[in-house]
């Protein structure tokens, strides 16, 4: 199948490269990570375009299908353009639409300096990668916390992976020793570098810190690599695409997903 979005191409990628297992069927992929089947965004129906009115239901039947354990329904829908106002028949199924935006630059603005004492650096050790799971702990803390921390640790062992090929790196900023905010960049192909998890701790959110973390990681990718161009996925409203745009970062398509998650993720 062929991907029309950069979004879902990079992501995609990514997968591929940490194990993921991905299967054309012609008009839809099939996506399964099976080291980590809690992973909403690996295990997930793309579709290659949106199904006929009233073929939504059947779509999810087929989700279920494919993934008969799985107790979250998770579905892509190819394209580059905001289809939110054609999904309706998806939201009278159950299922929640998120058209969000995807970012480009290949030249980064300099962000305003952090507070005296903030480091801002690569993830290393294995500390400051539990680290990274329990900041991400702290977005979802309404999850039993051993089934968000088993899947935490097993994205970690996913971007270690990578860091580990030499394709990209995980930076952070850490405030007396404590990781408060992290982003990470992974190179997808020849001259294209995609983002992945921007997260900021609550009780550092509006100081500047996802700036600096994402172009730290971005000015380390196009020193390292060689790209002309990185790749960020965000919300259409709210202060992460506004904290992109403020880096040097466009709009460059609508990118758009369709989840059901079970009452302990929602």
């Amino acid at each position: 199948m062929d991907i029309r979005s950069l979004g879902f191409r990079t992501d995609l990628r990514l997968l591929e490269m940490t194990g993921s297992e991905i299967e054309d069927r012609g008009t839809h992929l099939v996506i399964r990570t099976p080291a980590n089947p809690t992973y909403f965004w690996g295990n997930f129906l793309l579709l290659r375009q949106r199904p006929v009115p009233g073929g939504e239901r059947e779509v999810i039947g087929a989700f279920r299908t494919e993934f008969p354990q799985a107790e979250h329904v998770s579905i892509g829908i190819d394209g580059t353009d905001d289809q939110t106002d054609l999904l309706q028949g998806f939201v009278d199924a159950g299922m929640e639409v998120d058209c969000g935006t995807v970012l480009t630059t290949g030249e980064l603005v300099e962000p305003r300096p952090v507070a005296e004492g903030v480091v801002i650096r690569a993830l290393e050790s294995d500390d400051d990668w539990e680290g990274r799971a329990v900041l991400s702990r702290h977005l979802w803390s309404q999850t039993d916390e051993d089934t968000f921390m088993t899947y935490a640790r097993r994205k970690n062992e996913q971007e270690r992976a990578l860091v580990a090929q030499g394709v990209g790196q995980r930076f952070g900023a850490f405030v007396d020793d404590t990781l408060v905010s992290t982003a990470g960049i992974f190179v997808t192909h020849a001259g294209l570098a995609r983002y992945q998890s921007v997260e900021t701790h609550p009780d550092h959110r509006r100081q500047g810190l996802a700036a600096a973390v994402v172009h730290a990681a971005g000015a380390h990718a196009l020193a390292t690599y060689g790209l002309e161009t990185l790749v960020i996925a965000a919300d259409t409203d709210g202060d992460a695409i506004r904290i992109y745009r403020s880096l040097g970062f466009t709009d460059a398509e609508r990118h758009c997903t369709l989840e059901l998650r079970p009452d302990a993720w929602a």
